[in-house]
């Protein structure tokens, strides 16, 4: 009989983190895909992610509103709240036998609570890794919730066992990001136009000239200074002369600050050779990057996607601290003079021999195959 496998996306870069497993899953004959999307992945003003679900032919099994707007630790908490009293409900209507959770957001909280209080069997996609901040003990705790571990590298493995997980329900398969990833550089070439297909606002340029990709979330432990350290970068890109496409933060406590700086410094530079955007489909975004000549900012696509495309990256304050990185990582701290001479060092240094930290390319096809196969904890005629 085959297996019901439900998976909840939220965020725009938790499609990026699945897209391939969500593919083989759906190929797989023992598997049926219940796909849940909710919180920010059905927002507009963070990137209509929803839109490039549907258009990638996927199916929608539910929708879940859960996002209270106030970008604060507050709105935060609540909004776990909310996802958790939504969640039960569509899983109580879905009944599937696994549910996937991803990463370590407040929603991946949410969706790990309320399938573990509901029997369900959890399987954690991205778990054990460090980087500080609430993310870490987000996920550290849905690790605790969960039944199946699908890790990214061997030393997140290790860590996962040392928290007292069976060494049997831990599996490194690599990130599904990095399928992505691995994809695109069979047709590396930026063969569409940004401006004309995602639209964005700000200057347009010449797309032989050499340009920066920006990404930068507030840290949610350091919300507060979202507003000064997106200033700083802001600052820095601008005074490189580099034309730069630069993508709208996450829903993240802070992100107000951070989308009020970028407001703020378009309406005081006209001339700034930026392009802002909100969103674009994920392999679009990884073959911008990859021609891109740096890519800036505080984002794991900076960390993980980069290093196995080679693209060299400067990295800006503690949002990534302690976790796995290559050799194409130049590191930062949040002021414009550091941000500014690192991003000149890594134009001049140019791109980085492509490592496979993080996955070879097939992690999807793995994960799809563990769920088609192993052991689960509990049986649906016992969870209901």
């Amino acid at each position: 009989m085959a297996r019901d496998i439900c998976v909840v996306v939220t965020a725009r870069p938790s499609y990026s983190r699945i897209k391939t497993a969500v593919r083989a899953i759906e190929d797989q004959q023992d598997l049926n895909l219940q796909l849940v999307i909710g919180a920010s992945a059905l927002l507009h003003r963070y990137g209509d992610t929803i839109d490039y679900i549907e258009r990638d032919g996927f199916n929608i099994s539910a929708r879940v509103y859960m996002v209270i707007e106030g970008e604060n630790p507050i709105a935060s908490a609540k909004s776990t709240g909310l996802g958790l009293v939504e969640l039960t409900t569509i899983f109580d209507n879905l009944k599937p036998d696994v549910v996937i959770t991803i990463a370590d957001r407040y929603e991946t909280l949410a969706t790990a609570v309320a399938a573990s209080y509901m029997n369900v069997p959890v399987a954690h996609v991205q778990g054990g890794e460090v980087t500080g901040s609430i993310d870490e003990k987000v996920r550290h705790a849905v690790t605790k919730l969960s039944n199946l571990h699908f890790v990214a590298t061997q030393k997140a493995a290790e860590r996962v066992e040392r928290m007292g997980e069976d060494p049997d329900a831990v599996f490194v398969t690599g990130c599904p990001s990095i399928d992505l990833a691995a994809s695109i550089l069979n047709s590396p070439d930026l063969d569409f136009d940004p401006f004309s297909k995602y639209g964005g606002v700000g200057g347009t340029f010449d797309l032989s000239e050499d340009y920066l990709v920006v990404m930068q979330h507030p840290v949610t432990t350091e919300y507060e200074n979202a507003l000064f350290q997106v200033t700083e970068t802001l600052h820095a890109v601008h005074e490189t002369g580099i034309p730069t496409f630069w993508f709208w933060p996450n829903v993240d406590a802070g992100s107000d600050g951070t989308s009020k700086g970028i407001r703020v410094f378009r309406e005081e530079n006209h001339s700034a050779k930026m392009h802002f955007y909100r969103n674009m489909s994920p392999e679009d975004f990884l073959r911008l990057v990859y021609n891109s000549r740096v890519v800036v900012g505080n984002s794991s696509v900076g960390i993980r996607e980069c290093s196995y495309l080679g693209v060299p990256v400067v990295n800006i304050g503690s949002r990534q601290e302690g976790r796995e990185r290559g050799t194409n990582v130049m590191d930062v701290p949040d002021d414009r003079v550091s941000i500014l001479a690192a991003i000149r060092h890594q134009v001049d240094h140019g791109h980085y021999p492509r490592e496979t930290i993080y996955g070879d390319g097939k992690a999807g096809e793995r994960i799809a195959d563990l769920l088609a196969r192993v052991p689960l904890s509990f049986e649906k005629r016992l969870t209901y």
